[in-house]
């Protein structure tokens, strides 16, 4: 979250960046980032207890109540928003409070009711690059928007991999993820290759909209066909190898485009 929000900002600055106010930025964000953290784990402590890469957190383990977890989530989290507010700008703590509040009060809840919990989850995991944009003084339009989408988009086939690799752990902890209904895992493989193909055309719209020059389009082309590539192989048969080439893969897009973003920003 704080990658993204810096690279909004960033790309969002216009004569200069600002390095006090995207410090300021960084601070509110990965405070309202923890807080939303630590809601997650209170609402979850139960599912947490169930899935084994889970068990040690510090509420299923034992080592932290309830009661002093929710405390330090609520502090730091209206820490976050409100020293956004003040020491950045309205809209940027606005759009902190929403991914807090989709993240927790949609994304959480969903987990256990709908597989298109994932679709929700991608919500607040996207809004941080707008933030970032908004702090900077970039105005909400569609370059902006099309940040968003990128964000939006890249994360479906970077979670359903993981969720198809921890599988059993989601369906120990009761929660319902396309991977724990999709026996044979083809489902999962096709809805990850959609993703990814979309992902493509939508990547080279910052160049297409005058955010970044020529070495961003050819280089996100570059990585959009590597992603697509790789989630090919889903399609045929999905194995927990093929899951985590797509995982890694997309652990190396995403900071890889985002550089790329910021090297080749049109002034």
């Amino acid at each position: 979250m704080l990658l993204t929000a810096a690279a909004g900002f960033y790309l969002g600055s216009r004569g200069g960046v600002d390095v006090g106010l995207l410090v300021r930025t960084l601070i509110g964000v990965a405070l309202v980032a923890a807080g939303t953290n630590a809601f997650n784990q209170v609402r979850e402590r139960d599912v947490d207890a169930r899935m084994r890469r889970t068990e040690r957190r510090p509420l299923p383990s034992g080592r932290l109540t309830p009661r002093a977890a929710g405390l330090f989530a609520g502090v730091i989290s209206v820490a976050g928003v409100l020293y956004l507010a003040l020491a950045v700008n309205l809209l940027t703590a606005g759009l902190a409070a929403l991914t807090l509040a989709s993240y927790v009060l949609l994304y959480t809840p969903l987990k256990r009711k709908t597989t298109l919990n994932t679709l929700i989850g991608a919500v607040p995991g996207a809004l941080p690059i707008v933030g970032g944009w908004t702090a900077a003084g970039g105005a909400i339009g569609p370059a902006v928007a099309a940040l968003f989408w990128i964000l939006f988009l890249w994360q479906l086939p970077h979670f359903l991999a993981l969720a198809w690799i921890y599988r059993e752990d989601y369906r120990r902890g009761g929660l319902a993820m396309l991977s724990v209904a999709d026996p044979d895992g083809r489902h999962t493989g096709r809805m990850v290759l959609l993703y990814a193909m979309a992902l493509l055309p939508v990547s080279l719209l910052p160049t297409l909209l005058g955010v970044t020059g020529a070495l961003y389009f050819f280089g996100a082309l570059a990585l959009g066909v590597a992603y697509t590539g790789v989630s090919v192989a889903m399609t045929s048969a999905v194995t927990t190898a093929r899951a985590w080439r797509v995982f890694l893969v997309s652990i190396v897009y995403l900071p890889a485009l985002l550089t790329l973003m910021v090297v080749d920003k049109v002034v």
